[in-house]
Order: C-alpha cells, then structure tokens, then sequence
C-alpha cells in the first residue's frame, strides 16, 4: 500500500502535465511502509515521450536527504503520455529496486489516472494507493 497527500497526489500529476510531451518522473521520500513524506522532481534526461531518466543530481541528493532523515527512497513514478497508467516492459526490466512503489500517471484520460505497483523479479502487482488530506 502506498499513501500520499492529496498535495503530494497533486504535485506529482502537475509535475507529469508539465513535462509534455515527455514523461514526467520523480521519487517519493518516505518509509518502508509506504508512507510518502516528500515527492521529489526531476528533470527527464531522457527528454523523451517513452522513456524516462530520472536526473542523477537528483538521486543523489534524494538517496543523501533519505539517509539524512533516517527514511527511504521509497519509490519513483513517472508518467505515460499516451497508454494506460500500468507498467511497460521496458519498465518492468528496468525496475531498480524490488522494494520501491512504481507510480504512473496516464496523461491519455482527463482526469489523469495515478497507480501504484510493485515489480519484483518481473512480476507486477497492483497495490492500493492511499489519499489522505
């Protein structure tokens, strides 16, 4: 289960519509349990619809605040521009971390559509995404 604030909720699908025409990307600062106290965004290297590349400036200053704070990088999400807020095979083989919560936002639908899922060893499950105030 992963839980945001509905201004976390917002700030990531802001952050995704921002980015068009690419996709959007970020990490979410938290706990193990899935509890997101920061959503961090970065700039998309990549610079591109497909894909995404998440800054390395950024992971290292989000990996540095997480130890710092005695909390993980509990994640990272980024958006689909044109397809269904559910994993690609490209990102299912480049899932990094099988602890992390992969968010994506469909920016194909209005409103846009946010999911959560966990990938480990190629499997992918949906999980219930939390929005409190």
């Amino acid at each position: 289960m992963l839980t945001l604030t509905s201004q976390q909720r917002d700030a990531i699908v802001a952050h995704c519509i921002r980015n068009l025409p690419n996709e959007g990307c970020g990490l979410l600062l938290g706990s193990d349990q899935g509890l997101v106290s920061e959503v961090v965004v970065s700039e998309n290297v990549a610079n591109s619809a497909k894909v995404y590349e998440i800054e390395p400036k950024v992971l290292l200053r989000t990996f540095r605040a997480a130890d710092e704070r005695g909390e993980v990088v509990a994640g990272c999400f980024h958006s689909h521009t044109h397809t269904d807020a559910y994993p690609s095979p490209t990102d299912i083989t480049q899932a990094p971390d099988p602890s992390w919560h992969y968010v994506l936002i469909s920016l194909r639908v209005t409103p846009p559509v946010l999911r959560s899922y966990r990938i480990i060893d190629g499997t992918v499950t949906e999980e219930d995404v939390i929005i409190r105030a």
